[in-house]
């Protein structure tokens, strides 16, 4: 067991390699100087398990590694940062808006596009048992088995029942072809 007394004096020869290391890992000055700060914080946190008479510059050069590939993680998991003084004035509210419009599928678009009178209008058209399913389903949100339930019927029927309601509504809401 190394004694934190004698820390200052035992890692003093290595800290020029550390941060030449560093300075090679980061690319960047002030990385690499947060880097060897942490390095020896956590070298000396740990310092009284460190074996005396063992290779203190390797455990410094694993804790410095160490130190950099938790980072570098770290920085892989959070999203990319911009600022917005970086960005011309036109792309903030133009990625905005695309950002928008790429996230709609066209099916969102199609139904934006039908009035909701038709709507109404198309699924009061449908038989009983499909306007049911479809309304327990698409309007209300529930689950097959417990439209199931709901109606006494198998899971199987509720499936067929809304595959056959949606199809008559989107035969009646589809616009005929234009000649």
């Amino acid at each position: 067991m190394a004694d934190q007394a004698t820390f200052e004096d035992d890692i003093c020869p290595y800290r020029r390699p550390l941060y030449s290391t560093a300075v090679r890992l980061t690319t960047n000055t002030s990385d690499a100087e947060d880097l060897v700060q942490e390095t020896l914080f956590r070298a000396y946190r740990s310092y009284g398990t460190f074996s005396p008479g063992t290779n203190l510059g390797a455990w410094l050069f694993r804790i410095l590694n160490n130190a950099h590939i938790n980072r570098y993680r770290a920085r892989k998991r959070r999203p990319e940062e911009t600022a917005l003084d970086d960005l011309p004035d036109w792309s903030a509210q133009g990625q905005a808006a695309a950002e928008a419009s790429a996230s709609r599928s066209a099916e969102d678009e199609a139904i934006d596009s039908i009035a909701e009178a038709d709507v109404v209008a198309a699924v009061d058209k449908l038989p009983k048992p499909y306007r049911q399913a479809v309304m327990l389903a698409d309007v209300e949100g529930y689950s097959y088995r417990e439209i199931a339930e709901r109606l006494k019927v198998p899971i199987g029927t509720v499936m067929s029942r809304l595959h056959r309601g949606r199809q008559a509504l989107r035969r009646q809401l589809t616009p005929a072809p234009g000649f």
